[in-house]
């Protein structure tokens, strides 16, 4: 079982509060925004959120007074996306803020009508989500994390560790989103003959044996998803406990123990988003604001982790980094 500390507690206090005030009082007073993430409530994504709502908070919008937040989790489980959405259409938000891959795409399966704002994402063009990044068309706009795009660039950091490597054993979630990425990968690997094998690891059970089979199959890259964003602990130790080096994305798995993920920086995104919501509460149709991607990305080293795999970091790559965890 996942123990969430104090600290957490406080911060999804602050991140979804219940309405309160005259938001619950006089609902129709306060638009209501909904929440909707792929996602587990745990510290990271928390402070993500956070981030979305302090920039709110500084566009003027305070909650109980003249803004009202509802949110739903779908704890890394794609299953209990649509019956999520579907409450929040229910509840009649005024916009919904997805999270998380496979969001953006159920949210707009569930309504023609309410405006969408992506916090990130994928490539929403080839999910059919948008028409176009720069006239998105339709009710859905926002920001994107364009993972996809990123993969070759985590390929060509892993080389400078395996210049030689020949095999790849690949994790991920099976979702459409992340089969982008998957694709994204083979394109990346194939000109450098690099045969690549994927896993995906159905239950908590299968950890285990799955990773005695990967760590025969040379280095890990883990597919960024949130279903396996909540896994990244679990990763990261056996990783660690196979001596596996393993390619990720965003800077919360060099912070559970992972070694180098190369990714945008999410509470910026998220950040970005907020600005959407208060263009469309202006009155800005969503259909005519354009996607923006990302403009700051990390790379982030866990030398503690490189030390325990025998790895020496080139000092080119450690002139890189953004961050360094000793």
């Amino acid at each position: 079982m996942r123990r969430i500390g104090p600290a957490v507690f406080l911060a999804l206090g602050l991140a979804f509060s219940p309405l309160t005030g005259d938001a619950q009082q006089a609902p129709g007073k306060a638009p209501l925004i909904g929440l909707l993430d792929f996602g587990a409530p745990d510290a990271a994504r928390v402070n993500w959120w956070t981030a979305f709502r302090n920039a709110l908070r500084e566009l003027g919008y305070l909650e109980g007074q003249n803004v009202a937040f509802e949110a739903r989790w779908a704890e890394g489980r794609v299953e209990r996306l649509p019956a999520l959405a579907a409450e929040l259409v229910g509840r009649r938000v005024d916009i919904l803020v997805t999270g998380g891959g496979e969001t953006a795409r159920v949210a707009k399966q569930a309504t023609a009508t309410i405006p969408i704002v992506m916090a990130d994402g994928a490539d929403r063009v080839r999910l059919g989500v948008v028409q176009s990044l720069g006239r998105p068309g339709g009710n859905v706009t926002g920001v994107t994390s364009i993972s996809s795009e990123l993969v070759a660039k985590r390929v060509e950091l892993l080389r400078e560790f395996r210049p030689k490597i020949s095999r790849l054993a690949v994790l991920w979630d099976g979702t459409p989103n992340s089969r982008i990425s998957l694709e994204a990968l083979e394109d990346a690997t194939r000109p450098q003959g690099i045969t690549i094998r994927p896993f995906r690891i159905n239950g908590p059970g299968e950890w285990d044996q799955a990773f005695s089979i990967i760590a025969k199959e040379g280095p890990l890259f883990v597919i960024a998803s949130p279903a396996l964003f909540i896994e990244r602990k679990r990763i990261a130790d056996l990783a660690l406990k196979h001596r596996l080096l393993t390619v990720v994305g965003g800077r919360e798995y060099a912070e559970a123990g992972g070694f180098f993920p190369y990714a945008v920086h999410y509470p910026d995104l998220f950040r970005r988003a907020a600005s959407y919501v208060d263009k469309i509460l202006k009155g800005a149709k969503p259909a005519e604001l354009p996607i923006e991607q990302p403009v700051k990305y990390e790379l982030v080293i866990n030398l503690k982790t490189a030390k325990a795999l025998g790895l020496t970091i080139p000092q080119s790559l450690l002139a890189r980094a953004d961050e360094i965890i000793q």
